[in-house]
């Protein structure tokens, strides 16, 4: 998230009708519009690249893949996000007839950068966490091969950490496996001062 749009507060109806007329996205905590920002080359990369191989991996199965575009609800967080994957089984559910505001994925991914690295950590996974359908979140790193899967227990989460391109992440709640050699193709990395 970028900044608040207008220190004014909005109903969740009146978000709507304005996000659905404007020329740049914005999501919605609690009243408040915070307009989005652009995504850099790695990220595009890294992004297109998970959403690919889940769609392959997806094409004969009842569920859909969304990228970047589709807005998805916390009701019961009062939030709209545009998550940059998100991922929904069976009977995807839409808020209303527009279809365009999605209320049950089953895995939300999120490619991190520094401006958003924070928020999608905190208060956005908290917001996540609140939507009953939701199974899987992973959190991609940009500069270095390496993806937090938190996968729903009961009421908690259980975290794993997978590093390096010769591994891969399994994604039980959707039965799908995403190579981070694929996922980081075409991706070069800073080499590590440290080496």
């Amino acid at each position: 998230m970028s900044a608040v749009l207008k220190k004014k507060y909005y109903t969740q109806e009146e978000y709507l009708a304005i996000e659905r007329q404007a020329q740049i996205k914005s999501e919605y905590v609690d009243g408040e519009m915070f307009a989005m920002t652009g995504a850099s080359r790695e990220h595009n990369l890294i992004n297109i690249n998970i959403a690919s191989e889940l769609r392959a991996q997806l094409k004969s199965r009842p569920c859909e893949v969304y990228i970047n575009d589709m807005r998805v609800k916390a009701k019961k967080a009062r939030s709209y996000h545009y998550p940059d994957i998100a991922v929904a089984c069976d009977t995807p559910q839409f808020e209303d007839n527009h279809v365009d505001t999605l209320i049950n994925p089953s895995v939300i991914i999120e490619v991190l950068s520094l401006s958003t690295e924070a928020y999608d950590r905190g208060a956005k996974f908290s917001h996540y966490r609140k939507i009953e359908s939701l199974r899987e979140y992973l959190l991609v790193a940009q500069d270095q091969p390496l993806i937090e899967r938190y996968v729903r227990q009961g009421d908690a989460w259980l975290l794993t950490e997978t590093a390096g391109l010769d591994t891969s992440v399994h994604l039980e709640s959707i039965d799908c496996v995403l190579s981070l050699k694929e996922i980081y193709d075409k991706v070069a990395f800073e080499p590590d001062p440290s080496s």
